[in-house]
């Protein structure tokens, strides 16, 4: 009992070693990574060699297929690219498993006596960070030795060797057995060196651990299905044309695995050795076969997983993906994409807003109305997503990625509520009682309006671009508005003095639209603030003079 519960906790620390270096590699690198897969993806053959590399150092194929499946659904690699760098990460973390394979147990006090040193001392650092890889990879070896001595006194058990007799009698149960293993511990390279450390101490023969290495490579794809069961249907096609790879890979390897082993036993003595070097060889073979198939197998995912028909609301693309979660910087990502979809929103509020105004249209400002809700849903989902990634995996860059998303959501949901106020009392105090502005009234509106959409859009790429020269831009902007805001309340003023009749019967509301007019572009124009103040090109003062001047109703 004693020597299996050292079997337990030396397996759970391997794959606890295995999640410390993947999520520490992510957060050391996980933008240069993922530039490194953007950019390598010009072909299939490029783009294999891209996911062989990145896998190898974050040493999990499903961590790649998150970040390649988070770039087909932003339409930055085609689908039959990302299958061809899934070809390569596979190749990747076979490659780790041979690295491995041997005899690397003097190294694990070392990296754990380094890793700690770091972390502990530099921990929000990336020297901190880089300190975690180290612990983990530490970890990992010190597990495979505790391994290969638990099961060095489990091969003498009886009862041992009965349980694993009944386990490696048939094929598809030890297929069976791999596959569920790999989807319990998040890991199939954990389970193909746990698999080769046992078949290196003599506890399971090399016939079942061959089955269990490719139930491993097929738990890895069913992996990554599950991991991506709620994420959008372009992010869904990859993790499923890369199944379908490994299934067919599967079906013709388990016939012939016995014939490969008849073949290179006589060359290679060490069962270790032959474990995961039969992993090699399975996933070689399978990336030779597709790469020229990557068409056909994105044209099946397609037609299996039909992308649905997108609206402006109903059926749009939803890119908070909560799988991307294990991945910081690709987390970030997103819900900077769907900040992007919540200006959009309100751009087609602001637009609408015009429209209401002129043509008394109350149908239009009812619709108008309900997309508020929209701009709340959306900021209050962006707001929760945000909230469950990690602030301590999170890079400085990252981390000011995050607060400038929660400004940017903020600022949008405000300006959404100031609309429909906005349109509420150009229902009741306009249209309801038959009243006009006066053409002069109407022209410095259209005005107004008409920067505000062009501040919207500057303040967009702003917050998309983070270029310091559109944000000193739309700051000068910010100014501009406000002294046109006061020139045109005092025209306003003059034409009550003169006694007309429309400009009388809507004072009131003329001078708290472009009252409120000004307000959304305050909101708009604070989106450049974060961006010069983390440039350094905002002076010491003048934000503070900025949030005085506007005082608690936000307005300049």
């Amino acid at each position: 009992m004693k020597h299996l519960l050292n079997l337990l906790a030396a397996i759970a620390l391997l794959v606890w070693g295995t999640h410390l270096v993947r999520t520490g590699i992510l957060r050391v690198f996980g933008a240069n990574l993922r530039n490194v897969l953007a950019h390598s993806a010009a072909n299939r053959w490029t783009a294999a060699i891209s996911g062989l590399g990145v896998t190898a150092l974050v040493q999990s194929s499903t961590a790649t297929a998150l970040i390649v499946s988070s770039f087909v659904g932003q339409g930055l690699v085609t689908l039959p690219l990302a299958l061809a760098v899934m070809l390569g990460a596979d190749v990747g973390t076979s490659l780790m498993a041979v690295v491995f394979s041997f005899d690397l147990s003097w190294l694990s006090p070392l990296f754990i006596f380094v890793g700690v040193v770091l972390f502990v001392s530099k921990q929000a650092s990336g020297i901190g960070r880089f300190g975690r890889v180290l612990i983990g990879l530490g970890l990992m070896l010190l597990a495979l030795r505790l391994i290969a001595e638990s099961t060095l006194f489990m091969t003498q058990s009886m009862v041992v060797k009965a349980l694993i007799g009944s386990i490696t009698s048939d094929l598809l149960l030890e297929i069976t057995v791999g596959a569920f293993l790999a989807l319990v511990s998040y890991s199939s390279l954990a389970i193909v060196l746990l698999t080769a450390t046992m078949a290196a101490s003599g506890l399971i023969p090399l016939e079942p651990a061959i089955g269990l290495v490719l139930g491993a490579n097929l738990g890895s794809g069913m992996l990554a299905l599950l991991t991506t069961a709620k994420s959008a249907i372009e992010v869904r096609q990859v993790p499923l044309g890369n199944f379908v790879f490994k299934a067919i890979g599967v079906l013709i390897a388990a016939p012939l695995a016995n014939l490969w082993l008849g073949y290179v036993r006589p060359f290679v003595h060490d069962p270790a050795t032959v474990v995961v070097l039969f992993h090699l060889s399975f996933n070689l073979v399978v990336a030779v076969l597709f790469i020229g198939l990557t068409q056909v197998v994105a044209r099946w995912a397609e037609r299996w997983l039909p992308k649905p028909d997108k609206t402006m609301v109903a059926g749009r693309p939803h890119h908070l993906d909560p799988s991307a979660l294990a991945t910081p910087s690709l987390a970030i990502s997103c819900a900077a994409r769907e900040a992007l979809h919540q200006a959009d929103v309100v751009e087609t509020m602001m637009v609408g807003m015009l429209q209401v105004i002129k043509s008394n249209d109350l149908k239009l400002a009812e619709e108008l109305r309900k997309l508020d809700d929209s701009v709340d849903e959306l900021y209050s989902a962006i707001k929760y997503y945000l909230t469950k990634i990690s602030r301590e995996a999170l890079g400085e860059e990252e981390s000011r990625r995050w607060t400038d998303i929660i400004s940017f959501t903020i600022n949008m949901e405000q300006i959404g509520d100031i609309i429909e106020r906005i349109l509420l009392d150009i229902e009741d105090k306009k249209i309801k009682k038959g009243r006009s502005f006066s053409d002069a009234g109407m022209a410095e509106i259209c005005e107004l309006h008409a920067r505000l959409i062009d501040n919207l859009r500057l303040g967009m790429s702003v917050f998309l671009n983070g270029s310091v020269r559109d944000a000193q831009k739309l700051l000068e902007e910010k100014a501009r508005f406000r002294d046109l805001e006061r020139a045109y309340a005092s025209t306003h003023l003059t034409r009550l003095t003169g006694n007309t009749m429309q400009s009388i019967e809507t004072s009131s509301l003329h001078i708290d639209l472009i009252s409120d007019l000004k307000r959304i572009n305050s909101h708009i124009c604070s989106i450049a603030y974060p961006i010069l103040d983390s440039a350094g090109a905002l002076a010491p003062n003048r934000l503070r003079q900025s949030q005085l001047a506007e005082g608690p109703g936000g307005g300049v």
